[in-house]
């Protein structure tokens, strides 16, 4: 059974390697004007998609790291 975060975190990497393969490509130059446009618009929303997630996953560190928050962590002392 996978997690929530786990889903989460396949969703980014599989999100950004379509957008890897989109970028290689484009590159090649083999593709005509209308398909280097599709390929664009599918690589903007991926790029949208990814910064979300990022977003997302930064919001749940600093409300982890929230040391004002009951159920924040703790740093850890060696004592």
């Amino acid at each position: 059974m996978t997690s929530k975060n786990d889903k989460l975190a396949n969703d980014f990497e599989s999100s950004l390697e379509e957008l890897e393969k989109l970028v290689v490509q484009m590159e090649s130059g083999d593709l005509s004007l209308d398909e280097s446009l599709t390929q664009f618009q599918q690589g903007v929303a991926l790029t949208r998609h990814c910064q979300q997630l990022l977003e997302n996953a930064k919001q749940t560190v600093e409300k982890l790291l929230d040391i004002n928050a009951e159920d924040s962590a703790v740093p850890f002392t060696d004592e």
